[in-house]
């Protein structure tokens, strides 16, 4: 029976919570919750949507493609309640880089191709390990790309004439130094009063969102006041609609250019989407399913590129927003998504007339939310090496690329976890040649600690404490040879050693052999089960002599004793007197 319900487990965490939802009952209240849910957030979605298309280097036509559809999948088909899908400011800097270099069909393509990764992903159950990606180059890279996008949108901030812009920010900080004499004050001051009038309408707490009242403000007064700034219209025409279903183009020769694009794209996706989820759950006491959420989140970027659309992922602000108007089930999601395409089809025409000095404002107040500056700068007061994994990403995402950073910064915080590691694992030596038990031992109330027992002279024991790998070996190298007299039974405890790799396997080969000229018994004691499964695989078992491997510091100590010629020990205590109870149990004796 159990080997008959496992795999309705297993197949159970890659089921779209719809299903789930619709099977515990959806009521009519809920549904009227998750309409007023879902047509909220489609409201705040509609100029995100344009502005991240815009800021990526497209059209604003392909943004809202890729917020209906994507957005409508993510939520039918993911793993989470509250899932909100749709194109996000992670993006923009990777989105842009493509399209500089490959066109837009290099970028529909990489698309496509992160959408296959996502899915193989979800397949392959790999939805929690991308919760292993260190904390800091999250923090690190998020913050870089807040500060891209922002540099992206200075020109139509404060209305600069520069022509075209550089991929690179440093390039752009040159433009922007030699142009500044070319502010338009109209458009500057419709820039920063959409900053302001966001600012001042989130602290109402009204359920309009604010970016779609500056929206509607912004756009009124540049018409009736006669503003002459910059509008989507003057620079990209009259947005009719949503692009038609069209078959991308595919240069095979390029393809192998786009693959690491198309890494990256599938890898920040999932980042972005299962974070989203983990905080969404957080806000409604729920799980979410993190395989089905990949699969969802590949679904949605194969279909998006059909449509001429760009990568999409999960949008923790539109996410937080559902919930906070009360979505629960995804329905509320896949009425965001009509609510989007009913505003596009029936109200396309009117969004040509929306400065992008506004767009400027509400992606600025975006990247001001998305860089998290108050968890950065507590991360800069926190341990030093994740100040420096977090300040190496930021900086590589600013300066040189997006994929750089991320590896950059994986690589480095597995160096500096190993080194903790390595520091955390200590070799001590437990007695010298002829002594006693060192008195210093961790914990002398062990009932198998070495002080409570008889040690005899020309054996020697020395215990690991940690994870015995390359970071270690040293360690256990050099303290071995501070040895000054080679003792006739050495005696190496494991009993605090979960782990043996290959470069500790190496370092007790050296032992063992060196040992071994040297007429130097060597025994093995308290070893684990991983290590032994490590010195089973290796030839170190069958060189060193299974009689050498025992699994208790008594049976050890027996051994050494034969070897040496000497008769048993006596039983030891339950645990090792110190010199203060030794005293106590003889002052009687002495008055008697």
């Amino acid at each position: 029976m159990i080997d008959r319900r496992a795999p309705r487990a297993s197949s159970s965490l890659r089921r779209p919570k719809l299903l789930s939802v619709l099977q515990e009952g959806y009521t009519r209240s809920q549904f009227l919750a998750d309409l007023q849910a879902g047509v909220i957030v489609g409201i705040v979605a509609l100029p995100l949507a344009i502005a991240f298309a815009i800021a990526s280097g497209t059209t604003p036509d392909r943004g809202l493609a890729t917020a209906v559809v994507a957005g409508f999948l993510i939520s039918a088909l993911g793993g989470s309640r509250v899932q909100i899908g749709g194109p996000t400011g992670a993006f923009v800097v990777i989105v842009y880089g493509i399209i500089q270099q490959h066109g837009l069909d290099g970028l529909l393509v990489a698309t496509l191709l992160a959408g296959a990764i996502l899915v193989a992903m979800g397949v392959a159950r790999l939805g929690t390990v991308i919760k292993f990606i260190p904390y800091p180059v999250t923090i690190g890279f998020t913050a870089g790309i807040a500060v891209i996008i922002f540099a992206s949108q200075v020109r139509d901030l404060l209305g600069l004439t520069t022509g075209a812009l550089p991929a690179d920010f440093v390039g752009k900080v040159e433009v922007y130094a030699r142009t500044a004499s070319t502010v338009n004050w109209a458009a500057a001051g419709v820039g920063l009063g959409t900053v302001a009038l966001i600012l001042a309408w989130n602290r109402t707490r009204s359920r309009i969102p604010g970016p779609f009242i500056a929206l509607v403000v912004t756009t009124a007064a540049v018409h009736l006041l006669g503003l002459q700034v910059e509008t989507i219209g003057s620079r990209f025409g009259t947005v009719a609609g949503l692009p038609r279903p069209t078959l991308p183009h595919v240069d095979w020769a390029a393809l192998p250019q786009l693959v690491p694009a198309a890494i990256t794209i599938a890898l920040l996706a999932a980042i972005e989407s299962l974070l989203s989820a983990v905080v969404a759950d957080g806000m409604i006491g729920t799980r979410h399913r993190s395989d089905q959420e990949l699969i969802a989140q590949g679904v949605a970027n194969l279909a998006v590129p059909f449509f001429g659309g760009i990568p999409a992922t999960g949008a923790i602000a539109r996410t937080a927003t559902n919930v906070k108007n009360g979505g629960r089930t995804p329905v509320a999601g896949m009425i965001h998504a009509v609510t989007l395409l009913v505003i596009a089809l029936a109200a396309g025409k009117w969004a040509a007339l929306i400065p992008m000095a506004t767009l400027g404002g509400i992606l600025a107040v975006v990247c001001w939310h998305m860089g998290e500056w108050h968890v950065v700068w507590r991360e800069l007061r926190g341990p030093r090496s994740d100040a420096i994994v977090m300040g190496l990403t930021f900086l590589l995402t600013v300066l040189v690329d997006l994929t750089v950073a991320v590896q950059a910064g994986v690589v480095l915080a597995a160096f500096l976890f190993m080194r903790r590691m390595a520091e955390v694992t200590n070799v001590t030596a437990l007695t010298g040649p002829g002594d006693a038990a060192v008195p210093d031992e961790p914990d002398p109330r062990d009932p198998n600690a070495l002080a409570a027992r008889d040690v005899p002279p020309g054996v020697e024991v020395y215990e690991v404490n940690g994870p015995f790998f390359f970071g270690a070996a040293n360690k256990f190298r050099d303290t071995l040879a501070t040895v000054s007299r080679r003792p006739r039974v050495l005696i190496v405890r494991l009993r605090a050693v979960p782990a043996l790799d290959a470069t500790g396997l190496h370092a007790l080969r050296e032992v063992i052999e060196r040992s071994a000229a040297e007429g130097t018994r060597v025994i093995l004691s308290d070893v684990h089960a991983q290590p032994m499964a490590a010195l089973a695989r290796s030839d170190l078992l069958e060189r060193l002599g299974e009689e050498n491997i025992v699994g208790h510091i008594d049976e050890a100590l027996g051994i050494a004793r034969a070897h040496l010629g000497l008769p048993p020990a006596p039983r030891p205590e339950r645990w090792a007197p110190t010199v203060a109870r030794q005293e106590r149990r003889q002052a009687p004796r002495e008055g008697s």
